[in-house]
């Protein structure tokens, strides 16, 4: 599958860089590269168009600031691409997330090894960071874990590593699905299964943990889905969303039979942890 790679400078600004790749994720692109400069989001071709640039919703004194442009990255150079913009991520004293051609971190639990591809939750982004961090604060140890949008499977190998019992990774995205694939048997994960596709995968499973950093509106759509396939006294870990959108997620929730056990914030991005008490206050519509 062909890419095109959206080239976005701009003065550096961690507040304009965290907008506009929330803009971006929403308009479908994929994959994102922070620099100096700006950052590098990255969308299927042959969903890409040069309009599409006109739905970033920036103040137009931001906007103006912004200089864009794109060209057309083939295949066999994406590992390349990505690469030159993949740096360890490291949570002291727990895991460190690295690539085949970095070296092993001393001193921490697990070396996650995530081959650099076209997927996001490279665990560079806050909104992954924020869920490794809490699944060391509530250990699956001895679950069943489901990890809905799970980009390179990050979340479903430390799940793993953590101790739960299997684990289901679903994402809608080619690239992500075989990433995953790759990235599970790199760190020889024999317990995760992976599938391509969404929500309507889920069928009569439950799962204990159900792991989701997808979208605002993904979100909001899906939540009764996974409360579907949670156990009572299971966990909904959410994340991908802004600080100030988590007042509308809590709304959903709370009609669901999900009560809030923890809210983290990490530079205006937000993760949410729910434990799912009564099944009967489901949504059926």
């Amino acid at each position: 599958m062909e890419y095109t790679e959206l080239t976005c400078r701009f003065e550096n600004d961690p507040l304009i860089n965290d907008i506009l790749i929330a803009e971006l994720a929403e308009l479908g692109f994929e994959s994102f590269v922070e620099d100096r400069e700006g950052l590098k989001a990255y969308i299927p071709s042959n969903s890409f168009s040069p309009g599409l640039i006109e739905n970033i919703h920036l103040p137009g004194s931001l906007m103006r600031k912004i200089l864009f442009s794109h060209e057309m990255i083939p295949d066999k150079n994406w590992n390349e691409a990505w690469e030159s913009g993949f740096d360890p991520v490291i949570f002291p004293g727990k895991c460190a997330v690295i690539a085949p051609f970095h070296d092993k971190v001393k001193d921490v639990r697990f070396n996650i090894i995530i081959e650099p591809k076209m997927s996001f939750g490279t665990a560079h982004h806050e909104t992954t960071a924020q869920i490794i961090d809490l699944l060391f604060e509530f250990p699956p140890e001895n679950t069943r874990v489901l990890d809905m949008g799970c980009g390179t499977g990050v979340l479903a190998i430390l799940s793993s590593l953590l101790g739960a019992k299997n684990v289901m990774a679903i994402d809608n995205d080619e690239w992500a699905y075989n990433n995953t694939i790759e990235n599970t048997a790199k760190n020889n994960r024999d317990n995760i299964v992976v599938y391509l596709g969404d929500a309507g995968l889920l069928n009569t499973q439950q799962f204990d943990v159900v792991l989701a950093n997808i979208n605002r509106n993904v979100l909001m759509h899906d939540i009764p889905e996974y409360c579907k396939v949670l156990s009572p006294g299971g966990l909904l870990v959410l994340s991908g969303f802004y600080t100030e959108d988590a007042p509308a997620l809590l709304e959903v929730c709370k009609h669901t039979g999900l009560e809030t056990v923890k809210q983290t914030e990490k530079n205006k991005w937000a993760a949410l942890v729910l434990k799912y008490k009564a099944r009967e206050n489901q949504l059926n519509d």
